[in-house]
């Protein structure tokens, strides 16, 4: 008796690494070898009239190669990792459909993660207005007292969460405000198998250029009119409470025009908070599973490193 043929899996091609580690110039060179349509891995980029900040890729740069889930949202919408799921999940075997290769790239730890694995999240909802008291104690109290806020009722999670992700601590929060259940017990749960014939490359850096590449890329953004997009958002009356101003340079920015600091402290606090972002995202995806690691360090040496992404993509799909 002949066994079923087991179904085959859709490939996923997948590219993270910590902000100004060089994902964008590369995933551009890889999508025209491959074929591919880019999926936005980023839970910022969703946002329209937030550019610079979020360091949103230029139609220029896109070269023609399609780009999904980037200007989707207004700023006052509530952006969710489970809205990003759902969205991949359609979008992965419509790409396929048209011949071409999906491929998520980005930042953002959980949202891509979750796609990779199929978590489940419970059904919890939102509750806005708890969102916002949360925002405004921290603006009150001081982000390390929102921390201690969630530490109390989800130590684990705390542990996970800088105490200026805010974002999601206050969505941390908001589980189990909704639900009574902790986050870090919902992400504890997950199955790390993935649906997808998945191929993960991950991009690192030595600490120190890194680090030094972020504070030029803030430089950089300064010198674009961070100052006056950040100016607009607020004149436009977007709420420094929504998860979109809690954003890297948004709320940094936001404070220094409001008056709440100088700008010399606006801007190293800005350079701090994104050099400790990039550490958390490297710890992040080096928790993840099935990662092949390509080092950027040696940022004279592109084409090399493309040649040894080709040949991993080539190989392990051939």
């Amino acid at each position: 008796m002949l066994k079923p043929e087991v179904e085959k899996k859709p490939k996923l091609l997948v590219l993270v690494g910590p902000t100004a580690v060089g994902k964008t110039r590369l995933s551009i060179e890889l999508a025209q070898a491959f074929n591919c349509e880019i999926i936005s891995g980023d839970s910022m980029q969703v946002y329209r009239e937030m550019d610079i900040g979020t360091a949103k890729i230029t139609t220029e740069e896109m070269k023609g190669i399609p780009h999904h889930l980037i200007d989707i949202h207004e700023p006052e919408y509530p952006y969710s990792v489970a809205e990003f799921q759902e969205s991949c999940t359609r979008l992965i075997p419509e790409i396929h459909a048209r011949s071409k290769l999906p491929f998520i790239v980005g930042g953002t730890g959980l949202y891509v993660e979750s796609v990779c694995y199929g978590f489940q999240f419970s059904d919890s909802g939102s509750d806005e207005a708890f969102r916002e008291e949360q925002f405004s104690y921290a603006l009150q109290h001081g982000a390390q007292a929102l921390h201690d806020r969630l530490r109390e009722v989800d130590p684990a999670s705390a542990d996970r969460l800088h105490a200026n992700d805010q974002r999601r601590i206050v969505r941390a929060l908001e589980i189990f405000h909704l639900t009574g259940e902790k986050w870090s017990e919902q992400l504890a749960v997950q199955k790390k198998e993935s649906p997808y014939d998945l191929l993960i490359i991950g991009l690192t850096m030595d600490r120190q250029k890194l680090y030094a590449r972020v504070e030029e890329r803030i430089d950089l953004m300064i010198e674009q009119g961070l100052v006056d997009e950040v100016k607009a958002l607020l004149e436009r009356g977007v709420a420094r409470g929504h998860i979109s101003m809690q954003g890297l340079g948004y709320k940094e920015i936001a404070a220094y025009l409001q008056g709440e600091v100088s700008w010399d402290a606006a801007i190293e606090w800005l350079k701090r908070d994104t050099r400790r972002f990039a550490k958390r995202q490297l710890s992040w995806f080096r928790h993840m599973k099935d990662i092949h690691w390509v080092d950027m360090t040696d940022t004279g040496n592109f084409e090399g490193q493309f040649k040894q992404i080709n040949d991993l993509i080539t190989h392990t799909w051939k």
